[in-house]
């Protein structure tokens, strides 16, 4: 029978020593996700947008809130751009992933969106482009998506969904609900994806949120309370029609949720006197 050999014991400077190397050794690595964090949160910052665009009648605003762990950096973004021909495109999405990997290939997304909406293509074709662009760089991440346009001409609002919570609405006259359009999958999943369009007129005057699921989602909240919940805060500030005022309302919702992701929302309030008048 062998016995085992007893354990050579450590001296003083030998476990100082070793609790010097594991030390250096997690301060390198600590060092190194602080400065993926600061990159991400640098490059998030620099992608979006600093204003969204308006027309006579409409208006816009946005709110983010970041991670609550202070790591998941980089999955949620928004935009707003004019369009040929006087038409205005938001859009709202959610990287499946964080860190510098999910902020860059949240800038490809906003750019690829832009590029194949600048053609006058309808919502459903732009997430359809969006979607093969995106599998053509063969990645492993995917983004969950709503594109819409609207159109000071005819004030119609045109939207498409990939795998992305719906938006609410309210009007000036109390009346609100969840915009429940039909969607496709996710950007970045399925080759041949279609998108279906909803169209809506816009109500005289009224506002409506695009937003992630980190506001209306959390560990033990539902999203479907979420979201009743958002909607009643927009029709509660609709009236004051004040963007900022009603995005900062929704983004409030998180509070509840306990969320540890990223969050944002999109507002635009609209007012059809202020287009006639403008």
């Amino acid at each position: 029978m062998f016995r085992r050999r007893p354990a050579r014991e450590l001296s003083a400077d030998d476990l100082l020593s070793t609790l010097g190397r594991l030390t250096a050794q997690a301060r390198a690595g600590a060092e190194l996700q602080r400065a993926r964090v600061e990159l991400a949160e640098a490059l998030q910052r620099e992608m979006l947008p600093a204003a969204l665009p308006g027309v006579p009648g409409v208006r816009a605003a946005a709110a983010y809130a970041p991670a609550r762990n202070g790591l998941d950096i980089g999955g949620d973004w928004y935009d707003g751009f004019p369009l040929p021909g006087g038409r205005l495109a938001f859009c709202i999405g959610d990287v499946q992933g964080h860190d510098v990997e999910a902020a860059a290939f949240m800038g490809q997304i906003r750019m690829g969106l832009r590029a194949v909406a600048g053609g006058g293509a309808d919502p459903g074709v732009v997430l359809a482009r969006a979607n093969e662009l995106l599998l053509s760089v063969d990645s492993p991440l995917f983004a969950t998506c709503t594109f819409l346009t609207f159109d000071p001409v005819t004030w119609e609002v045109v939207a498409a969904r990939a795998g992305h919570p719906p938006g609410v609405w309210a009007t000036a006259d109390g009346r609100s609900g969840i915009a429940e359009e039909t969607g496709g999958a996710p950007l970045g999943v399925l080759p041949g994806e279609t998108y279906p369009v909803t169209y809506w007129r816009l109500a005289p005057r009224g506002a409506f949120a695009l937003l992630t699921d980190g506001v209306v989602e959390g560990p033990s909240f539902p999203i479907e309370a979420g979201l009743a919940e958002a909607a009643r805060r927009v029709r509660d500030r609709a009236p004051t029609g004040d963007p900022a005022d009603v995005a900062a309302a929704v983004m409030d919702v998180a509070e509840f949720t306990g969320h540890t992701d990223d969050a944002a929302v999109v507002v635009l309030c609209y007012d059809r006197a202020d287009r006639d008048n403008g």
